[in-house]
């Protein structure tokens, strides 16, 4: 993923800045608990195609 794009990337919904998860390939968004895919490296940021954290991915962050 491109350390540009990263840094210009928001949440839809809250607007705030994404945290980027290599492992998973996903993007994070601490505040609404949301993880958005990254598909063939193009980050998906559709709240529909996103899925919620789960309490113990929420603990580790």
């Amino acid at each position: 993923m491109d350390k540009r794009l990263l840094s210009i990337l928001v949440c839809p919904l809250c607007k705030s800045g994404l945290h980027l998860d290599e492992q998973q390939h996903e993007l994070i968004c601490r505040i609404d608990k949301l993880a958005y895919p990254i598909r063939d490296g193009i980050p998906v940021m559709l709240v529909d195609e996103a899925r919620t954290l789960t309490p113990e991915e929420i603990q580790a962050l």
